[in-house]
């Protein structure tokens, strides 16, 4: 090998040193401390570049772009938040945010919840802004993409626990809980409603229901049957949850007599049959419980104040359990 051949090897040599160095040795190997970086919608490799290398998590912004480009995936690299370290190599970084490898945030919505309720929780959460969550969920053409047959997705934002990253929108959050609902729905579900001469919106309508009535698992299906049996008979629900959320946030806390008058297709005391929506977003429970209410002839509860209720079967039997267990209260005659 002559000495001008030899010194282009050991150019090519170098060069190739100094890639893997920047490739695949970190910038600080002992560093334990974790940076969380966010990647706005829209940034390119060049600004990604730039902010990874003023955070000082690696060393040159042109390796990590050449990288990119020579992936395929410099126009691919995903928004949101990264929890990065200067520990981690050049290539690593990269990979992650091109997997999209982001920082999850969880968020719990308990079942029962509305979604003026729901928008608040993701509100806090930083995730997305309430009103305009609270807009797409009555938003028609936005509903039209999930076969809903409803003006609006209360009832079918499934209560769970979620993490979702920072970067995602308010329509992306609603659409993960729908197909979380329809995830837990199934079609023997949607037979059953039909069995029972229902369509599957009034058994969710009639499952928000039973939510918001009791707290104890044992009950739904006599809360079901309740309801179910009034139904029959033509007579009105007289549920309380259906009046509050007619109030919305006018309601302070305290249900009052000339509430049970108001004048709205929610208040169940004025109107018989079924409110034209769910007041809430049911779990799979209450669903169930809405599918399948016990064999009972109950036509009244009452609360014992215990979070539990008394069931009767006839006015008289109901009167006295108001009497025993709500001395304070004026007969509702529920």
């Amino acid at each position: 090998m002559n000495l001008k051949n030899t010194g282009i090897v050991i150019v090519i040599l170098i060069i190739l040193s100094i890639v893997i160095y920047q490739l695949y040795i970190p910038l600080d190997a002992k560093s334990s401390q974790v940076k969380v970086i966010e990647i706005s919608r829209g940034m390119n490799a060049k600004r990604i570049a730039r902010l990874l290398k003023e955070e000082r998590l690696i060393r040159n912004g042109l390796t990590f772009r050449v990288l990119a480009k020579m992936k395929g995936t410099e126009d691919r690299l995903q928004a949101g938040e990264y929890e990065l370290s200067s520990s981690l190599n050049l290539s690593r970084i990269l990979s992650k945010i091109e997997r999209g490898e982001v920082l999850a945030h969880p968020f719990t919505i308990p079942e029962g919840y509305n979604t003026r309720q729901i928008a608040s929780v993701i509100e806090k959460k930083g995730l997305a802004e309430k009103e305009r969550f609270i807009e797409l969920t009555k938003d028609s053409k936005f509903i039209s993409q999930f076969s809903i047959p409803a003006k609006s997705l209360e009832g079918y934002l499934f209560p769970e626990t979620y993490r979702v990253s920072k970067g995602m929108r308010g329509e992306e959050i609603i659409k993960l809980m729908v197909f979380q609902f329809n995830k837990k729905v199934t079609e023997e579900d949607r037979r059953r409603a039909e069995e029972l001469e229902f369509t599957f919106h009034e058994i969710i309508i009639l499952a928000s229901i039973i939510e918001k009535e009791t707290s104890a698992p044992e009950e739904r299906a006599l809360i079901s049957a309740v309801f179910h049996n009034r139904l029959k008979a033509k007579r009105p629900l007289q549920s309380d949850p259906t009046v509050i959320y007619a109030l919305g946030e006018a309601f302070d806390g305290d249900l009052k007599k000339e509430h049970l008058r108001i004048d709205s297709p929610y208040n169940t005391y004025r109107y018989r049959d079924l409110p034209p929506g769910p007041i809430g977003n049911p779990g799979r429970e209450a669903i169930q419980a809405a599918l399948y209410p016990a064999d009972v002839n109950y036509l009244y509860f009452v609360s014992r104040n215990d979070g539990t209720h008394e069931f009767s079967s006839s006015l008289e039997e109901h009167n006295r359990a108001v009497w025993k267990y709500q001395k304070t209260r004026k007969n509702t005659n529920r």
